[in-house]
């Protein structure tokens, strides 16, 4: 008699085949290199914007520094999120 785990994993596989399969090493070098692509573009704007919130702070203007603060957090989410489409889109290439 199957456990419900089991019985879960049975239909998970069913739906989704390629969930299973193990990658090779060329998907994880390619996921790698996306990787290290995003995190070099990452650390890219944080250095600028952050260069940018220190200019604000030391001119003291409160509302540019609470701008930049929030295109800082919008930006590294909407990389993050450029990143993890086009490893997906690794993930499923043949």
């Amino acid at each position: 008699m199957k456990s419900a785990y089991e019985l879960a994993m049975e239909r998970l596989a069913k739906s989704d085949p390629e969930a299973g399969r193990a990658l090779t090493p060329e998907k994880k070098a390619k996921l790698a290199e996306i990787d290290r692509r995003y995190q070099g573009k990452i650390a890219e704007r944080e250095i600028f914007l952050k260069q940018q919130l220190e200019k604000a702070m030391a001119a003291q203007n409160a509302e540019e520094f609470g701008k930049i603060k929030t295109q800082l957090s919008s930006e590294r989410a909407r990389l993050e999120e450029e990143r993890e489409e086009e490893k997906e889109r690794a993930r499923r290439a043949t």
